[in-house]
Parts: structure tokens; C-alpha cells; sequence
């Protein structure tokens, strides 16, 4: 399944949802404020670059909870 991103219209708040491609199209719920007022952001393909280079460390913070990944404040 892919990992989407979103945008909340009511906190603006970033997040990033596992969803399948059938639902990729649909609102998604916004972990932190419940809204369905939501737009998905248009995404950039990554891949890895070398064997045991990790992430750049990004500003993402894991939600376990919300299943979410939230970019920023």
C-alpha cells in the first residue's frame, strides 16, 4: 500500500496516512483535529541512494497513535 500525504484545511497541519490505492482519492480523517477537510498533497518518489544511508533526518514526527507522520508545527 502507499503512504499518501495531506493537508488539513482546519490546523494545516501535514500528515501521511499507509492507504490503499482505492482510497487514495478519498478524504482522510486528520489525526490531530478529526477534520475530513482535508486535500492530499502531490508527493515526490524516493528512493534509496547507497547501501546503509538512512533518511536526512526530515522534521517528521510519528504518530503511533494516528498512525500519521506529521511534517512541522
Amino acid at each position: 500500500m502507499p503512504i499518501y500525504e495531506y493537508k488539513c484545511k482546519g490546523c494545516e497541519r501535514q500528515f501521511e496516512l499507509l492507504r490503499s490505492f482505492r482510497d487514495g482519492h478519498t478524504p482522510a480523517r486528520c489525526p490531530a483535529c478529526g477534520s475530513e477537510q482535508t486535500n492530499r498533497l502531490l508527493s515526490m518518489f524516493a528512493a534509496p541512494h547507497a547501501e546503509g544511508a538512512g533518511s536526512d533526518g526530515g522534521d517528521c514526527g510519528w504518530d503511533a497513535q494516528a498512525g500519521a507522520c506529521f511534517r512541522g508545527g
